[in-house]
């Protein structure tokens, strides 16, 4: 993955760790898409850097009442918590978690040769917008690590 060896944990924490993990992936990921014979690598990555994102918006002291004030819910799973922040109206209906996870199974099966990640990739930066961790500065990640694929 695009963060191995990247990300110091000790610097950073696990909570900050996840961010900088979900900027890592959507930067590899935009590339990947762009890239011949790497776009389901790439969507494959951009679904986790949404994983990361959800995980960490729920874990930032700012948010971690969320899973306090609801106990019926299990906030270690990422679409729980995706589907919560649409109801909560903290993201919008702009991306649809279960059809993102029908691409995802299929670039699990497959490379989707061809496939326009134009629109997945708006939707999906939009929702990382909302939830704080677009926009950022490029430059200021670690460089990538051409053996990270």
């Amino acid at each position: 993955m695009p963060h191995f060896g990247l990300i110091d944990e000790h610097k950073y924490g696990p909570v900050e760790s996840l961010l900088m993990r979900a900027r890592l992936h959507i930067r590899c990921g935009r590339r990947r898409v762009g890239e011949n014979g790497k776009i389901s690598l790439g969507i494959l990555t951009l679904y986790d850097a949404l994983n990361s994102a959800l995980q960490w918006y729920v874990q930032i002291p700012e948010n971690e009442h969320l899973a306090r004030q609801n106990p019926d819910r299990d906030f270690r799973d990422d679409r729980t918590i995706y589907i919560f922040l649409q109801e909560s109206g903290i993201i919008d209906n702009s991306l649809e978690y279960d059809a993102l996870n029908e691409i995802v199974d299929n670039a699990l099966k497959e490379e989707l040769v061809g496939y326009d990640c134009a629109s997945l990739l708006d939707r999906l930066q939009n929702v990382m917008t909302q939830l704080g961790v677009m926009p950022f500065d490029e430059a200021a990640l670690p460089p990538e690590d051409p053996a990270t694929v």
